[in-house]
C-alpha cells in the first residue's frame, strides 16, 4: 500500500505542477496581451494646429485647456521649425520648402495623446469639436475611423481572451480536483482503518491536509521552474518578441502558481477527505 500511495503522490504532484504551469503561462500571456492592448488604445494622437502669430502666453493657456480634459493623456508642443527640421519630412520633398517659398508654411501644433476613453465615439467627436472651438486653433486632425476600428478589434480580442481564459481555468480546476480525488482514493483504506479505531474527523484530515499543502508547494515550485525555463528559452531564441522581459508580471505569475498550488491542493483535499470521512465504511471501497 505504501508503494501505491507513493506512486499516487508522485503522479498527482506532476499532474498538479503541469496544470499550474499551463495556468500560469496562459495567465502571464493574457496579462501581457491586455497590457499591450492598453498601450495601443492609449497611443492615438490628435494634431491640433495653431493659428499663426499666437503669443507664448496664449499658447500655454491653450495647452492647459487641452491637458485639463479627461480624454487627454499628454500634450506636446511641436513648433514649425521642428517640423521643417524633421528628417522624415525633408525626405518627402526634393527641395527645401523654406528656400522655395521664402518662409516656413508649416503651423505650430500640439500633439495630443488620448486616453483609453477615446473608444467612445461620441465623446471623441465632442472632444474634437471642443478643440476646434478654442480660440487660436486653426485645424484639428483626428483619425476617428482608425481609432474606432482599432478599439473594436481590441474589444473583441479582450472578450475572446476572457472566454478562453475562463474556459482554461474551469478545465484546469476540474483536472486538479480529479487529480486530488484520485490521490485521496488511493488512501481510502487508511481512512477506513482510522475510522474503525475511532479516530476523529480532524485527526484523520489533519495529516492529509498537511501532506496536500506540501504537495501543492512542491508542485508550485516545479511549475515555477518550468515557467522560468520557458521564459528564458523564449528570450534566448526569440528576443524580438519581448515576451519574457516583464519581470514584475513574471514574479506575480510565479507567486500565483506557488500559492495557487498550496491553496487548491489543500482545498480539494479537504472536500475529498470530508466526503470519505462522512461515508459509511462499507461504501468506501466502492470508489
Amino acid at each position: 500500500m505504501k508503494n501505491r500511495i507513493l506512486r499516487s503522490k508522485v503522479v498527482s504532484t506532476v499532474s498538479i505542477a503541469l496544470v499550474l504551469f499551463v495556468l500560469g503561462a496562459i495567465g502571464y500571456a493574457t496579462a501581457g496581451i491586455f497590457r499591450s492592448a492598453h498601450r495601443v488604445s492609449e497611443g492615438f494622437t490628435v494634431i491640433v494646429e495653431l493659428r499663426d502669430g499666437l503669443s507664448v502666453e496664449h499658447r500655454d493657456s491653450l495647452a492647459g485647456v487641452l491637458a485639463a480634459d479627461v480624454m487627454v493623456a499628454d500634450v506636446a508642443f511641436v513648433s514649425k521649425e521642428d517640423k521643417l527640421a524633421d528628417e522624415e519630412f525633408r525626405k518627402a520633398f526634393d527641395v527645401d520648402i523654406k528656400e522655395v517659398l521664402g518662409n516656413n508654411p508649416l503651423p505650430d501644433s500640439f500633439d495630443v495623446t488620448l486616453t483609453e476613453t477615446a473608444a467612445d465615439d461620441e465623446r471623441l467627436a465632442a472632444f474634437v469639436e471642443s478643440c476646434r472651438a478654442i480660440d487660436g486653433v486653426e485645424y484639428v486632425a483626428c483619425p476617428s475611423q482608425l481609432i474606432a476600428r482599432v478599439h473594436d478589434v481590441l474589444g473583441t480580442m479582450r472578450l475572446l481572451l476572457v472566454i478562453f481564459g475562463g474556459a482554461m481555468l474551469f478545465i484546469s480546476l476540474v483536472l486538479l480536483n480529479n487529480t486530488v480525488r484520485l490521490a485521496i482514493i488511493s488512501r481510502r483504506e487508511q481512512i477506513a482503518t482510522m475510522k474503525l479505531v475511532g479516530a476523529t474527523r480532524w485527526f484523520i484530515m489533519r495529516p492529509l491536509l498537511v501532506s496536500s499543502a506540501v504537495q501543492g508547494l512542491v508542485a508550485g515550485v516545479v511549475a515555477t521552474l518550468l515557467f522560468a525555463c520557458m521564459l528564458l528559452g523564449i528570450n534566448h531564441y526569440m528576443p524580438e518578441l519581448g515576451i519574457g522581459t516583464n519581470l514584475p508580471l513574471a514574479i506575480i505569475a510565479a507567486g500565483a502558481m506557488v500559492v495557487g498550488g498550496i491553496v487548491l491542493a489543500t482545498l480539494f483535499t479537504f472536500f475529498a477527505v470530508t466526503k470519505f470521512v462522512r461515508m459509511k465504511s462499507n461504501k468506501i471501497y466502492l470508489y
